[in-house]
């Protein structure tokens, strides 16, 4: 008569105590490897309304930019909406293209790019931009379009469709200096502010747009003798305003913010 075998117990390869390790990835990462700055972007939560707030870079030999320092210093949801923060290059062409990127991943229902305005001594809320490139440096690729147009085609000009009025109004309630712009320069922000403007208009998509000049930072002007600054933390405060009033306001005020000159 056949005998079955006993089957020997298989030895324990894991601890006696404690959880299974984590697999391991198999991908190696390099020690130096170094992720492009304008990827970095804040995540919303998932489900929410998102406000997209986008800061440049620093340029023209600045070491910091009050924009991307305010965007960063944003809380995580203002208004109900979640915050998503992108930094972008100073770069003409390349800063359209990767806010656009940012807006086919997040899909905003509202999108406020800031951006510096060294020697306004207010938050400047830009009402226009306009379909040229004249720049009287070059940006931080080298490049120095002159009389060019941003959108070969394109109409002259974009206003901004966030509540602009409403939004300086919010502003002020909340203590900060600022006034309604109707001049974006002819640099990377004016260039960023119609390329976002013309991108959104050819792709159909319902989200409201704008730009804001902030000033100098206080610490900017420590060797800028005579030249306006306002505090990060102000300006941050006047930024969060800004957006809350966006929320509350689908359409503008009607109050007169024009000028004399």
């Amino acid at each position: 008569m056949l005998r079955r075998r006993k089957k020997s117990p298989k030895p324990n390869r894991r601890p006696a105590a404690g959880p299974a390790p984590a697999p391991q990835s198999r991908r190696r990462v390099r020690p130096d490897a170094r992720i492009p700055p304008e990827l970095l972007i804040d995540r919303p939560r998932p489900g929410a309304a998102v406000v997209l707030v986008t800061g440049f870079e620093p340029f023209g030999g600045e070491t910091t930019n009050p924009s991307w320092q305010v965007a960063e210093m944003l809380p995580g949801s203002v208004a109900g909406f979640s915050v998503a923060k992108l930094r972008v290059p100073c770069e003409f062409r390349r800063a359209i293209e990767v806010v656009a990127q940012a807006i086919e991943r997040h899909e905003p229902a509202l999108v406020v790019c800031l951006g510096q305005a060294g020697g306004r001594s207010r938050i400047g809320v830009e009402r226009v931009a306009i379909n040229v490139d004249d720049a009287r440096a070059p940006d931080n690729a080298g490049r120095q379009p002159v009389d060019e147009p941003i959108a070969v085609g394109g109409p002259p000009a974009y206003f901004a469709t966030l509540p602009v009025k409403a939004m300086v109004a919010g502003m002020r309630a909340a203590g900060v200096p600022v006034e309604l712009s109707n001049t974006a320069g002819t640099y990377v922000c004016n260039h960023l502010m119609y390329g976002v403007l013309h991108f959104l208009a050819g792709s159909g998509r319902s989200a409201r747009a704008g730009f804001l000049h902030l000033p100098y930072s206080e610490a900017q002007v420590l060797d800028k003798a005579g030249l306006a600054a306002m505090s990060l933390a102000t300006m941050a405060r006047g930024i969060e305003a800004a957006i809350a009033a966006a929320v509350a306001h689908a359409s503008d005020i009607l109050v007169s913010e024009g000028t004399m000159d």
